[in-house]
C-alpha cells in the first residue's frame, strides 16, 4: 500500500513527574515520587526514573515508598501544573508542524510529511521537536514511522532520542516489542497472556475472524495495530486562545519576597513557551490558591506586549503589594494573553532603532512608576475642549520610519516658509499666573496689560498683544468650558500664550514660542 503521510511521536516518560521536574529543575537529579490522598491513605501515582530503579512504582503506599527510597522527594499531584505542561509540550511541536494531536499524558503525534524540505530528513525533524520540547523544560523521546502507532511505540520502546522506522517497515518493526507497547486492556492482556503470546508479532499472525470472534472489536483493532494500521482519524489540536502556567506548592508562602520567588519560577516557564511560538503577553492573570481552600486573582494589563520575565515580575510584585492575597498561598496559576508581534521594517540606511527588549523594559519601568493606567500612546478624542485626549496601547507603527516622519515634516514647513517661523512649546498642566488688564476694552474682554510669572517677582509689561480667540464647549452638560487665548510679547523679547478660564477668572501661562 502506498504510504499517504508520516507521523512523528513525541512522548514524554514519566509526565507527571516531567511535569513536576519541570517546575523545580533541583528535583531532575533526585528520585521523585507525585502523590495523591490524605495521610495514612497516601499514595504513589507517578514516579520518575530515579525513583523506580529504587522499586518504586504507581500505586504504592507512600510508606513502603519511603521504605524502599528513604531519600525520596514527594510532590503532591497538581492537575493545573499537568495541564501547563500538556499545552507546553503542544505548542513547541507546533514549531515544527501545523497539524499536531494529543494523544495522552505526554504524548503527541505530529504529522510531518512534506516537511523535510524545512527540516530536512526524518532523523532531523525528529532532532527538532526533540530539542523544542527540551527547551519548554520537557525530556522527550521521539518515534517517526509511516503510522501513529508505529511511530508510538518506537518513541516507547527505543533506547535513543530519536528512533525511526524506515517507510514501509512498520509491521517488522512492531513485531519484537510487547503487548503492553499497545497500551491495551487488562481484560485483553490477560486473555492474550493465557494463550501463550507475548509480543505485537505473535498476535499479527492470529487469524483475524477467529480473533474477533472470541474477543470482539477491541481485538480486533488491537490486531490491526499490531499490524501496523490505525483507522482512527487524526484529531488536530488547536491551541486555546490563553496561555497559562502553574506552580503547585506543600509549603505556605505568607511573604511577597518568597512569592516572587515562586513567581519567577513560574514567569521562566511561561516566557519560554512564548518565546518558542514567537509570542508577547498583551496582559496577566495571576490566581493564587490560599490554605484557607479560597482563591485570590489578580489582572495585570501590560502597557506594551512583552516576554521578558523580569519586567513581569516586577508589575507582579507592585501589584501584590498594592492588592495583597487575604491569605497563606499554596498554589499559583499565571496565565497570559498571547499576542503576535508585529515587525516593523525601516529602510535600508536607516539606523537601527533600539531593541524591543531594551524598549520593553522602559516600558515596564514606566509602568511601574506611573501604574497601567498611565503609560500608553495618547490618542486625540472627538471635542473642541483644549488637550482631549485618551491614553491607548502603546504599539511601535508599522511600516514608518523617524526618516519619513523628519521629510513629511519638513515638506509641510513649505520652501516659502518664513524662517522666523516659530513652534509653540506648550507647558502641561498650565502654570497659573497673575494678569492685569488695562482699561482697554476688546471684543472678548481687557488687553493684558502686565504678567507676573511667579510670585514674588516684578511684573513684565506686554509690549504687544493678539486675540483674543475664544473657544467653549460642553455648555449643555454639567462641566461646560470656555476660555480665550491671546498671543503676547513681554518686554525683553519673550512670546508666548495665555490662556484666561472664563467661568473661574484665572489666568493660566499656557505656552511659549520657540
Amino acid at each position: 500500500m502506498d504510504r499517504v503521510s508520516r507521523y512523528a511521536c513525541v512522548r514524554v516518560p514519566h509526565f507527571a513527574a516531567a511535569a513536576a521536574e519541570r517546575a523545580e529543575p533541583g528535583l531532575r537529579e533526585r528520585p521523585l515520587a507525585i502523590v495523591t490522598g490524605a495521610p495514612p491513605a497516601t499514595r504513589v501515582v507517578e514516579a520518575n526514573a530515579a525513583a523506580r530503579e529504587h522499586g518504586v512504582a504507581p500505586g504504592m503506599p507512600e510508606g513502603e515508598a519511603r521504605t524502599r527510597c528513604p531519600v525520596l522527594a514527594l510532590r503532591p499531584a497538581t492537575p493545573e501544573l499537568v495541564d501547563s505542561s500538556t499545552q507546553a509540550l503542544l505548542q513547541a511541536c507546533l514549531g515544527v508542524s501545523p497539524r499536531i494531536e494529543e494523544a495522552g499524558a505526554g504524548v503527541v503525534h505530529v504529522e510531518i510529511d512534506g516537511l523535510e524540505r524545512l527540516f530536512g530528513s526524518d532523523d532531523a525533524i525528529g532532532q527538532r521537536l526533540a530539542r523544542l520540547a527540551s527547551r519548554v523544560g520537557l525530556p522527550a523521546r521521539v518515534g517517526v514511522a509511516d503510522s501513529r502507532v508505529a511511530a508510538r511505540v518506537a518513541a516507547r520502546q527505543g533506547s535513543a532520542r530519536v528512533t525511526v522506522v524506515p517507510p514501509g517497515r512498520d509491521q517488522q518493526s512492531l513485531a519484537p516489542a510487547p503487548l503492553h507497547a499497545l497500551e491495551l486492556s487488562d481484560d485483553i492482556l490477560a486473555t492474550l497472556a493465557r494463550w501463550g503470546l507475548t509480543t505485537l508479532g505473535e498476535l499479527a499472525a492470529l487469524p483475524r475472524a477467529g480473533l474477533g470472534d472470541r474477543l470482539g472489536a477491541a481485538a480486533l483493532r488491537a490486531h490491526d495495530l499490531a499490524r501496523g494500521r490505525d483507522l482512527t482519524p487524526f484529531r488536530p489540536y488547536t491551541a486555546p486562545p490563553f496561555w497559562e502556567e502553574a506552580l503547585g506548592l506543600d509549603w505556605e508562602i505568607d511573604a511577597l519576597p518568597a512569592l516572587a520567588v515562586a513567581l519567577d519560577m513560574v514567569l521562566v516557564r511561561l516566557t519560554a513557551r512564548l518565546a518558542a511560538a514567537r509570542l508577547a503577553a498583551d496582559a496577566l492573570s495571576l490566581r493564587l490558591g490560599l490554605s484557607s481552600g479560597g482563591e485570590h486573582a489578580q489582572l495585570v494589563p501590560l502597557a506594551y506586549p512583552i516576554r521578558e520575565p523580569g519586567p513581569m515580575l516586577a508589575l507582579l510584585c507592585l501589584s501584590l503589594e498594592a492588592h495583597p492575597p487575604p491569605g497563606p498561598v499554596t498554589r499559583i496559576a499565571l496565565s497570559a494573553s498571547a499576542v503576535a508581534l508585529r515587525p516593523a521594517p525601516r529602510e535600508l540606511w536607516e539606523p537601527a532603532g533600539p531593541a524591543p527588549r531594551d524598549l520593553e523594559a522602559v516600558l515596564a519601568r514606566l509602568v511601574t512608576l506611573a501604574t497601567p493606567q498611565n503609560v500608553g500612546s495618547p490618542v486625540v478624542t472627538d471635542s473642541h475642549r483644549p488637550d482631549a485626549f485618551v491614553l491607548a496601547p502603546f504599539v511601535p507603527p508599522a511600516g514608518v520610519s523617524c526618516t519619513a516622519v523628519r521629510d513629511e515634516r519638513l515638506e509641510n514647513l513649505g520652501a516659502d516658509s518664513p524662517a522666523t517661523a516659530l513652534a509653540l512649546r506648550r507647558l502641561r498642566p498650565p502654570r497659573r499666573i497673575e494678569v492685569a488688564t488695562d482699561g482697554t476694552a476688546r471684543a472678548g474682554g481687557r488687553r493684558p496689560a502686565r504678567v507676573i510669572i511667579a510670585s514674588g517677582r516684578a511684573p513684565v509689561r506686554v509690549v504687544a498683544c493678539a486675540g483674543p480667540w475664544r473657544i467653549t464647549g460642553e455648555w449643555w452638560d454639567a462641566q461646560p468650558w470656555a476660555r480665550d487665548e491671546w498671543d503676547v510679547e513681554l518686554a525683553g523679547g519673550l512670546v508666548c500664550r495665555l490662556a484666561r478660564d472664563r467661568i473661574q477668572g484665572h489666568w493660566y501661562l499656557d505656552g511659549v514660542y520657540d
